[in-house]
């Protein structure tokens, strides 16, 4: 914020009118008001009028109209969607791109975006992957570009409908281990990476369900939602297993997605909830998941800077930001601070943390983001300290793709 002006004290000397020093004095008086109204104008017309065409390796003012931050946030997330093309892949890595660019297209109902998706890249030809939330990953990309492009395109709905089918077929929707949950394995599985489970991550298939309850109407897909989160009259569900009020989700520690249950300190509980609020209309979920947004973008509790607002220990941050910006949607009066908070976290990463970062976050040369978004390094997480390779390119999509949209949003609802 611009610093205010001091007025001085009246001089409670009157000077003579007819004195040649009073008509000088009037004179240059004059002169130096029209230099500062000319300087005012100056500085206004540049910040706030008409902005220059802002290139994608511009530093985005910590404070821009609505149209400023959306057509610099555009940008950049073109910018960072050329190299993820480059280097995409069938996997979940790259299905996490494709819902940052489904969000990008909502933003800007660029057709060549449909059409990679449709041809070039066909989302249907995607892999399962290994683990039940590659597929998840999947689901919700063919679910959020079914939404985005008009609900016309069945062929998503159809894919993502036996993809899900598939996995809970399998059994991977169980209660095996005392409550019930999405795992990365079936019970009767003798792989010991059956281990590998991180709560967050498996259950984005009851993010799943709910898209596929709103698109089919087959109650089947809220049930098992329901089931996850609620329990049954014998098993918890993960709301009862883990939630401990005033927004904290807490189980077991470990290596991010090597036994941590929550890896972004539980908010990819915001996605899961908003879903369920959406499908159900009840105010629980709403609350949990405000709750949980609001807590961990305090940097009071220590998960995010204070200043830009940057996971401080983990990767994945264009997931974080979905699920974060997930909450916001569905309640931004609660959560009014979000956007801002989220602007300065990327731009934080593009400016490599104002320029003062020890390791490259955003390197210039082709627009690679780094996985991990702390300027000193040090996050735990998946291969860190990557930049410009699928998972952190793809994540960097997500991340400006979604806050585009959300400021798209946010404009015309203006």
């Amino acid at each position: 914020m611009p610093k205010k002006r001091q007025h001085q004290k009246a001089s409670s000397i009157q000077m003579n009118r007819n004195s040649p020093y009073a008509k000088r004095s009037v004179v240059i008086g004059g002169v130096i008001v029209l230099l500062c109204i000319a300087m005012v104008y100056s500085f206004w017309d540049h910040d706030h009028v008409t902005p220059p065409q802002v290139p994608a390796q511009a530093t985005m003012p910590s404070l821009q109209t609505a149209a400023e931050a959306l057509k610099t946030t555009i940008q950049r997330a073109y910018a960072v969607d050329r190299l993820f093309h480059q280097v995409i892949n069938p996997e979940w890595e790259g299905a996490s791109g494709a819902i940052g660019d489904a969000h990008l297209y909502a933003a800007t109902n660029d057709a060549s975006l449909l059409s990679f998706y449709s041809e070039t890249f066909s989302l249907l030809k995607m892999h399962n992957g290994t683990w039940v939330d590659d597929r998840a990953w999947v689901c919700l990309a063919e679910m959020y570009w079914w939404n985005v492009t008009g609900r016309i395109h069945t062929e998503w709905v159809k894919d993502a409908k036996r993809r899900y089918l598939e996995a809970k077929n399998e059994g991977r929707m169980s209660r095996h281990e005392g409550f019930w949950s999405w795992y990365n394995y079936p019970p009767s599985t003798t792989k010991k990476e059956i281990k590998i489970f991180t709560n967050t991550n498996m259950n984005q298939m009851t993010t799943a369900a709910c898209l596929l309850y709103q698109a089919t109407h087959d109650r089947q897909y809220l049930k098992d939602a329901l089931l996850v989160w609620e329990g049954d009259s014998r098993t918890p569900g993960v709301e009862k297993q883990f939630y401990r009020g005033d927004g904290i989700w807490k189980g077991n520690e470990g290596e991010a997605a090597f036994g941590k249950q929550f890896p972004w300190n539980g908010a990819g509980m915001c996605t899961i909830g908003a879903a369920l609020y959406r499908a159900t209309g009840k105010e629980k979920y709403r609350n949990i998941t405000v709750a949980t947004a609001k807590r961990i973008m305090d940097p009071a509790n220590g998960w995010v800077d204070a200043n830009d607002f940057y996971q401080l220990r983990m990767d994945g941050n264009g997931a974080f930001v979905f699920f974060i910006l997930d909450a916001y949607q569905i309640a931004p009066e609660a959560l009014v601070d979000i956007p801002e908070k989220i602007q300065k976290m990327l731009e934080h990463v593009w400016s490599n943390n104002h320029g003062k970062a020890s390791l490259t976050l955003h390197r210039a040369t082709d627009d690679g983001i780094r996985n991990g978004w702390n300027p000193s390094g040090g996050e735990d997480g998946y291969n860190v300290n990557e930049v410009g390779t699928v998972h952190p390119q793809a994540q960097a999509v997500m991340a400006f793709g979604v806050f585009a949209s959300i400021l798209k949003n946010r404009d015309s609802a203006q």
